[in-house]
């Protein structure tokens, strides 16, 4: 087993952590004087106009870490270019619409460039290899599940705490995940520095949030995740299965409430406040409780899943289905269904 993080490396996560913590108390004075306001209206969930577009701050501050760290020599120039210069656009870009609201059609292209990005810096390998599927079927499919992913990722940044904590559960899980298998303490370092940056923000973000992340915050942890699945999956370091477990909240979510949509909502893709998560904030007004229980339910139920399918991966599947099978049917319980009612 692998010496999860040395002194030196110690110290530069505290340094990360102090930088992200001060850099987004400064950011929020800098977003009022600004205007850069989240209103209330009739997609979010407040009532009070609060400052977005704080994802900036964690994204930088974790951007230049890894600059560092490849300043040192200790990352390789294709992880860099796909974490470093594909997150880089992703944060800056989801500022941009953070502070004057990009076309959707704008970000979807954006969105599907990065994905395709992802695919050329790990050499366009599929992230599956279907049975009975051409090799470009295969990336086909790899780069539709990123495009979602990057999506579903910003699908759930509805709420108080909801992306930030998501972000830092899975950088935990990849983690553990990487030392039972004595991965890349490489790897194990970079989400060590996203998990820091992401708690950096995530004490302004708590229930009730002073900030938002926005955009250059969601659009940024959708495509990193994307990043960190391509080079993990292909080097044989974490598998797929073990991924989607994972993401099985957001991704289980996210994918329901939009089959659901498109059966009784049209247009299906418009904006809405109809997940599972938003509806129960909504009746409750209380974001603090809801958050609280899907941190249960992925450190208690979700967490051992992914350790059962990494030290087992022929139980893998199984374990996939014991992870979509709750947030499927919570889903339907009270997701678009429930709006409606």
């Amino acid at each position: 087993m692998p010496e999860i993080f040395n002194i030196t490396e110690l110290i530069f996560l505290a340094v990360t952590f102090l930088v992200s913590l001060v850099g987004l108390r400064i950011y929020r004075i800098f977003a009022i004087k600004k205007s850069i306001i989240a209103n209330p209206n009739f997609r979010n969930l407040h009532q009070n106009p609060t400052p977005r577009g704080g994802g900036i701050v964690f994204s930088t501050v974790f951007l230049v870490a890894l600059l560092i760290l490849w300043g040192s020599s200790f990352i390789d120039s294709s992880l860099m270019w796909a974490v470093f210069f594909g997150g880089l656009i992703a944060t800056y870009f989801g500022f941009i619409d953070d502070v004057i609201e990009v076309r959707a059609k704008t970000k979807l292209i954006i969105q599907c460039a990065l994905a395709a990005w992802v695919l050329v810096c790990f050499g366009s390998v599929p992230l599956a290899d279907f049975p009975l599927t051409p090799y470009f079927i295969d990336l086909a499919i790899s780069w539709f599940a990123m495009v979602w992913l990057m999506n579903a990722y910003n699908f759930m940044d509805g709420s108080d705490g909801m992306a930030a904590s998501g972000a830092v559960f899975f950088c935990l899980a990849a983690i553990t995940s990487l030392i039972l298998v004595s991965g890349d303490p490489t790897l194990i370092t970079i989400f060590g520095l996203l998990a820091v940056s992401c708690i950096g923000f995530l004490l302004s973000n708590w229930p009730p949030a002073r900030i938002f992340m926005g955009d250059s915050g969601s659009l940024f942890l959708g495509y990193f995740f994307c990043a960190l699945i391509s080079k993990t999956v292909t080097s044989g370091q974490i598998t797929l299965w073990t991924w989607l477990i994972m993401l099985a909240y957001f991704l289980g979510d996210t994918t329901t409430t939009s089959a659901i949509r498109i059966f009784i909502t049209k247009p299906w893709y418009g904006v809405h406040r109809s997940h599972a998560y938003q509806n129960l904030v909504r009746i409750n007004q209380n974001h603090l409780t809801v958050l609280s229980g899907i941190l249960y339910f992925h450190f208690i139920w979700l967490f051992p899943l992914v350790i059962w399918s990494v030290l087992t991966p022929k139980y893998a599947p199984l374990a996939f289905v014991f992870a979509y099978t709750p947030v499927v049917l919570w889903t339907i319980r009270y997701g678009p269904r429930f709006s409606s009612s």
